[in-house]
């Protein structure tokens, strides 16, 4: 009898922590005045659904997108054997850490668990060193077909995906099924807190100013990529790795909506893909400053924060109308998908495909849309409906990217339809 009770009372008491643990959060977000974010209420907007489209097309689209990218004949996801595969940017010929932990994160949320622990294993095997300075770290790029390495470094994206989307499949599957995600999490965080400058390799965050560097190596490590700042995923860090760093986290996540303020220009709302901490941006030797490929990413990952945790609502909302505003007066169907940061046309054009081209690419259509969820401007619903009439097809002049074009335009109708979500443990 005494057992029973005993094994009671430590039941109860580890259901108490957690939900202690879960109220503390709910807390915390409350009191900043976050009670409509969506690790407070749970919920997730469904635009499309808001803007007249049924439950049934919507589930439809988002179902095709991913037929299309990853099972169809133009897919990027690739298997090895019965137990690996990996995602690749098929017109460069290679297979890219951003590539492969976007398809784990696409898998999470829509519940595709034998596709993300496939491309894990693949990850693991071939780009994860297991020894030396770069211990943990991934190699950014290989040859999927010769298996040999681009790049023995990382790309510090590549890394920051891999670790949010580990510890929502230790949420959402447990660490019972084959893969201890968990550990798998910690243990890239564990070597990233082990890098100290030895061999030039340093920690994926520059610590002095709390911001994610370019690359964890040299020089690349004293600046940064706008599109790699995702304040939510260090939101997600500080609640779900348990790691002792649960501080510093937060204080990234708040110094990169603070980065955001400086990088996007006060009228466009547009940004560089290479900038320095203080947000100026940074040119370098293969190209100069511009909103280019890399850029499309950052209103998604504003969109993202917003929806999520709601801390910096007032300038994004300022900022995803003058973003959108901006487009629009390029024409809702026809902007260009690189400018200037004051919206003028490059003289520098880089290339995708064999010639450099300025086109209404649907990457871009695909997370322009997404700051939708954010703009209180109601003229915004012609965003949603450009991405929701958008087909993942050749251009006219044959041009046709099913990677990044590809995954940019799953993520956007993940978001809008409120398929991305904080995974919480069950």
């Amino acid at each position: 009898m005494h057992k029973k009770r005993l094994y009671f009372l430590v039941v109860i008491g580890l259901l108490m922590t957690g939900f202690r643990t879960f109220s503390q959060d709910k807390n915390f977000y409350s009191e900043k005045g976050n009670s409509q974010a969506s690790i407070v209420s749970g919920k997730y907007r469904n635009l499309f659904l808001e803007v007249g489209y049924s439950q049934n097309e919507i589930d439809a689209k988002v179902d095709k997108a991913y037929y299309d990218i990853f099972e169809g004949p133009n897919r990027v996801y690739f298997a090895v054997g019965d137990s690996m595969a990996y995602v690749s940017d098929v017109k460069n010929h290679d297979a890219r850490t951003e590539g492969l932990s976007y398809g784990m994160m696409i898998a999470v949320q829509l519940n595709k668990k034998e596709v993300f622990d496939k491309i894990w294993r693949w990850s693991k095997k071939y780009l994860q060193h297991q020894s030396g300075p770069r211990e943990g770290y991934f190699a950014w790029s290989i040859n999927p077909e010769t298996m040999k390495k681009n790049s023995e470094g990382s790309a510090s994206d590549g890394e920051l995906y891999y670790v949010t989307s580990l510890l929502f499949a230790a949420n959402k599957w447990g660490n019972n099924t084959g893969i201890h995600y968990y550990n798998e999490a910690r243990r890239i965080l564990d070597a990233m807190w082990k890098k100290d400058g030895t061999g030039n390799i340093y920690n994926l965050i520059n610590t002095e100013h709390k911001q994610i560097t370019f690359v964890p190596e040299g020089n690349s490590y004293k600046w940064t990529d706008p599109s790699y700042h995702l304040p939510a995923f260090y939101e997600v860090w500080a609640l779900y790795a348990k790691d002792g760093h649960e501080a510093f986290y937060k204080e990234c996540a708040d110094t990169s909506r603070v980065f955001l303020h400086r990088a996007c220009h006060p009228i466009t709302g547009l940004n560089s893909d290479y900038t320095e901490f203080s947000g100026v941006p940074h040119p370098t030797r293969w190209m100069p400053a511009g909103f280019r490929y890399d850029s499309w990413r950052v209103p998604m990952n504003i969109t993202m924060d917003y929806t999520w945790f709601g801390k910096d609502k007032t300038w994004q909302e300022d900022y995803a109308k003058r973003f959108q505003n901006f487009l629009r007066s390029k024409g809702i169907d026809t902007y260009d998908d690189q400018f200037n940061l004051d919206g003028s046309k490059p003289d520098f054009i880089l290339k995708a495909g064999n010639v450099p081209k300025l086109r209404h690419s649907i990457g871009l259509v695909s997370t322009a849309a997404t700051a939708s969820l954010i703009n209180q401007d109601k003229n915004n619903v012609d965003f949603v409906r450009a991405i929701w009439n958008a087909k993942l097809e050749p251009y006219e002049d044959g041009y046709f990217d099913p990677y990044y074009d590809g995954l940019m335009y799953l993520f956007s109708l993940m978001h809008l339809s409120g398929k991305y979500q904080i995974i919480k443990p069950k």
